[in-house]
């Protein structure tokens, strides 16, 4: 079931927004919940290939391991 969401947004960035989805042809909730979603896909996520590297990657996993390990057992510290 889809939700309603209230936005606020800037002039500016609601002109835009309305010039794109005109553009494309959809309504402008539909086009900015696509432009969100793409961008999470492109960023917020590893693709196929990207993690395949990863988990060839042996020094990467072995690191991955030891601090896996050290954090069961409440070794280090967290740096943030």
């Amino acid at each position: 079931m889809s939700k309603i969401v209230t936005l606020r947004l800037s002039e500016r960035s609601y002109n835009l927004f309305r010039t794109l989805a005109k553009h494309d042809n959809r309504a402008l909730s539909n086009f900015i919940e696509t432009s969100a979603l793409r961008h999470v896909e492109e960023n917020g996520y590893v693709d196929d290939a990207e993690m395949e590297e990863f988990r060839r990657d042996a020094d990467l996993n072995a690191s991955l391991k030891r601090a896996h390990r050290d954090a069961k057992a409440r070794r280090g510290r967290l740096v943030g």
